[in-house]
């Protein structure tokens, strides 16, 4: 089969066609110019199978369970426990910022939802104390990359069902890069505080208040320890794990928090719904895609091209992680996974890449490109809830990006640092 396919769908994502219908027409574009158009009968089938697996049903329930805890009450208690945590020091609601976006993604795992409820009470409370707006979407947009770092996460779930890589490993593998990523934001944030003297948000909080915070946020916090500890310790699969997220915080906005109001239910359903559907749709049309490229023989030759430039795997790696930067900027995280992930690894494999450190290390370069211009989906969110250009924030993110860009050539070329964990849980 040839590449028009290819070519067809390079053309419609530049003229600006939604990534879902580009997915799509290049591969039946491809297949009437080829001539194959008993394939066509197949592209349903095709994008009904890419959805219709088990593992997929952990997305829209962990995107569910985020929802109830943003309604519940349990973010603003996840805020008023970190401040008390590091309000004291400078620059704190930014330290705030980033702990409470740190802890979160341990619940949601969604960037996008990450900053939608922290920003919404976190940036309007930077500008009243002083912080430059900009800066205060910055940061908010910095911090909330995280989430589909720091298990659970949506997209770790993808790569896992496309590649055929255990999900646990790979949720256990983000754990030490996500938190590395958070001290170096805090760095950052505590460098640009001190140069703009930004205030302390609160002053040092007694033992007593944080006991108190404690005990506000103590079925928040306990979230993570569920959702990850029965996922690595066997005692439940990933979409089990997800459906027990969305039972427990249900239960603690109604019982704990008693901030769920019935009637909100509708609302959450609905939204749930409407994410859900479009991050299927995109999988089920990428599917589609990736089967098309498996057709035309591109894994083969891109994998050839490689090789013919350099067979040096370090070489290599810095090489993709460049093309894997430049995609992030373009692509969501997601259908990049998708489309890059069954031709970029088969490559790496080949030549003694782990398979396991290569998903950790697509997972955080893609993650990134949330938050980079010109497509970065944080910064459409953060800009809307702060009324600052995308311009001015991404100027606001360059020392962020050092710490993200800095971390990614770290697990890339220390594989431990993100492949100890899995190795000492036994995978």
């Amino acid at each position: 089969m040839s590449l028009v396919f290819l070519w067809v769908f390079v053309a419609t994502m530049a003229i600006g066609v939604p990534i879902v219908f580009a997915l799509a027409f290049g591969p039946l574009v491809g297949f009437l110019v080829d001539g194959r158009t008993a394939f066509l009968t197949v592209i349903p089938q095709r994008l009904f199978v890419g959805i219709n697996v088990y593992p997929l049903l952990a997305i829209p329930l962990f995107v569910l369970a985020g929802e109830i805890m943003n309604v519940g009450g349990i973010t603003q208690r996840l805020i008023d426990f970190s401040q008390k945590l590091v309000g004291h020091l400078r620059g704190g609601l930014g330290h705030v910022t980033i702990v409470s976006a740190t802890i979160f993604s341990g619940i949601s795992g969604s960037a996008v939802a990450d900053a939608s409820a922290l920003g919404r009470i976190l940036i309007p409370s930077m500008e009243k104390e002083g912080y430059h707006r900009s800066y205060a979407a910055a940061v908010t947009a910095a911090a909330t990359v995280l989430g589909p770092i720091i298990p659970p996460s949506i997209i770790m779930v993808i790569y896992a069902y496309i590649m055929q890589i255990n999900v646990a490993a790979l949720f256990a593998a983000g754990c030490i890069p996500g938190l590395i990523i958070g001290i170096g934001l805090m760095i950052v944030n505590q460098w640009v505080a001190k140069r703009r003297n930004y205030p302390v948000a609160d002053r040092r909080a007694t033992l007593r208040e944080m006991a108190t915070a404690f005990q506000g946020a103590f079925w928040a916090l306990v979230a993570p320890f569920l959702i990850l500890g029965g996922i690595l310790g066997g005692i439940f699969t990933p979409t089990e794990a997800a459906a027990a997220a969305v039972l427990y915080a249900a239960l603690i906005s109604l019982i704990v928090t008693r901030e769920l109001p019935l009637g909100e239910v509708p609302n959450i359903l609905y939204r749930t719904a409407v994410i859900s559907s479009a991050l299927l749709l995109v999988v089920g049309t990428a599917m589609i895609f990736s089967w098309v490229a498996s057709l035309s023989g591109v894994t083969a030759h891109l994998g050839a091209f490689m090789f013919a430039v350099t067979d040096n795997p370090y070489l290599l790696l810095f090489i993709i992680n460049i093309l894997l930067f430049i995609a992030g900027m373009f692509l969501d995280a997601g259908p990049a996974i998708l489309i890059l992930g069954p031709i970029l690894a088969p490559t790496l494999t080949q030549l003694g890449v782990d398979p396991l450190h290569f998903a950790i290390v697509m997972c955080v370069n893609l993650s990134l490109g949330l938050a980079t211009p010109p497509m970065g989906l944080l910064l459409f969110v953060v800009s809307a809830m702060s009324r600052v250009s995308v311009l001015a924030i991404t100027r606001e993110m360059f020392p962020f990006y050092l710490v993200h860009v800095a971390v990614i050539f770290l697990i890339t070329y220390v594989p431990e640092v993100a492949l100890w964990l899995p190795r000492v849980l036994g995978f």
